[in-house]
């Protein structure tokens, strides 16, 4: 039974964010859209809800190709670096407002 109606699993949210994780690495997505569509993702009751999440970018297999998986684990790596930036942005003012005082 397919259908968008049909509860979603664990597993189903999980495609749906790695699917919009890879597509950060492709500069489809910014951080901040990925954050709003991951939490969306992880909340949705249906398939249907997590295709909404998705419907606007193209539907790949990341195992389907030894190019795609490369192109997956380098959409990882670049959000892993993004993050270790964005952490470092903020912790540098943190650091510099502990040691005034």
């Amino acid at each position: 039974m397919t259908g968008s109606n049909v509860r979603a699993s664990d597993a189903d949210r999980e495609q749906a964010v790695a699917l919009l994780q890879g597509e950060v690495g492709t500069g489809r997505l910014t951080l901040d859209e990925f954050s709003e569509r991951s939490a969306a993702a992880y909340q949705a009751r249906t398939v249907g809800d997590l295709a909404t999440l998705t419907s606007d970018l193209p539907h790949t297999d990341p195992a389907a190709s030894p190019t795609n998986r490369h192109a997956y684990s380098h959409g990882l790596m670049s959000l892993a670096l993004l993050l270790g930036i964005a952490l470092l942005a903020f912790a540098g003012p943190l650091a510099a407002a502990a040691t005034c005082h």
